[in-house]
């Protein structure tokens, strides 16, 4: 009776010993996230690009209109997490931005990911802070962290035109870092007639246009959001891109060789998914087909980690989940789709490719 004992003391005290690493990263991972994204929002990294030399706390304090010590605290957090470079000048310390800060935070940046920072802080945050509620309740939390009705998905996601464009900018910055790799993990190049449903800001059919050069796409959405891709996104010199106004749910598509649909079904119940990928089957040229690009997880369940987490944000904001890419498959044959395949792209999307027999 005592061995045992002295043995169970032993072991409780390795377990106390031991230096719980992981989850305390994982406790504090919200700490990271919102300082990158006050970072963005107070212009650090875009004060630092325009001074094109280093700078003091105190002229990036100044220059971003923020305390001091708040400032200079933020810019430490910053070099720890090798966001930005430290230099010294006669005792003094300056800081600079490191490459990748330079090429993903700065709003200038061709591939900026600026906008999608903005709205991961401004909607997703704030939706997350009911994860618990989502998770209990089985449904999307629009209504507890915005105040709006979510029966209308896409009136609850478009509940006004600052956070439409939030949302437009976020699928452009998207695009803009992943669109190439999705739209070349099959050669579409035999589909001269593409149509992006859901196509939002026009920078998917962009890599299709510039992957394609015969090609030609057509994006198909809600008139608002037509408008404001040709307002500000999709210029006269996209002379390849044409726009059709719609409800992919309830009016005609047009005729195509190609359907995209890009983070498109990963919003809806399988229900919603076959009734939608049956219309487009129905508007589908034979020998045409159906591009899916989605976050695809692994069969077995265990990963990829971010699209468990992006299946949990389908929770929290859509009526929606992550799949697999046989549960893409199985959707894509109830709609009459054939000889489906998928490709992983190494990146957050991946391609499934459903086609209609001739």
């Amino acid at each position: 009776m005592a061995e045992r004992q002295e043995r169970g003391s032993t072991e409780g005290t390795v377990v106390a010993d031991k230096y719980p690493r992981k989850i305390l990263e994982y406790m504090e991972g919200f700490l990271i996230s919102k300082t990158v994204f006050a970072s963005c929002e107070l212009g650090v990294f875009d004060v630092l690009l325009s001074a094109e030399r280093p700078l003091s706390a105190e002229e990036i304090s100044e220059a971003v209109e923020a305390s001091l010590d708040g400032t200079q605290r933020l810019l430490a957090a910053c070099t720890g997490l090798q966001l930005l470079n430290t230099h010294q000048d006669n005792g003094r310390v300056l800081y600079s931005n490191t490459e990748e800060a330079r090429v993903y935070l700065t709003r200038s940046s061709p591939l900026s990911l600026y906008h999608a920072i903005q709205y991961s802080s401004r909607t997703i945050y704030l939706s997350w802070h009911y994860l618990t509620d989502a998770i209990r309740e089985g449904k999307n939390q629009y209504e507890k962290a915005f105040g709006v009705n979510s029966k209308d998905l896409f009136q609850a996601l478009y509940r006004s035109d600052e956070e439409m464009m939030k949302f437009m900018h976020l699928m452009n910055s998207i695009w803009n870092i992943c669109g190439k790799d999705v739209v070349t993990a099959f050669d579409l190049s035999p589909f001269k007639v593409i149509c992006d449903l859901g196509g939002c800001s026009g920078a998917l059919a962009k890599q299709c246009t510039s992957a394609y050069p015969e090609c030609t796409v057509t994006i198909f959405d809600l008139p608002k959001v037509v408008r404001t891709s040709r307002e500000h996104f999709v210029t006269e010199a996209d002379q390849r891109i044409a726009f059709h106004e719609g409800d992919f749910f309830k009016d005609p598509l047009p005729e195509a060789d190609l359907y995209i649909l890009a983070r498109i079904l990963h919003d809806w119940t399988d229900q919603c998914c076959v009734e939608l990928l049956s219309r487009v089957y129905k508007a589908c040229k034979p020998g045409g087909a159906v591009l899916l690009v989605e976050a695809l997880l692994h069969e077995d369940g265990s990963g990829p980690l971010t699209a468990q987490l992006y299946s949990l944000n389908m929770l929290v904001q859509t009526e929606g989940r992550e799949r697999t890419a046989v549960q893409y498959a199985a959707l894509l044959t109830a709609a009459g789709f054939t000889a489906t395949q998928h490709r992983f792209t190494g990146k957050i999307y991946d391609a499934v490719l459903g086609r209609k027999e001739t």
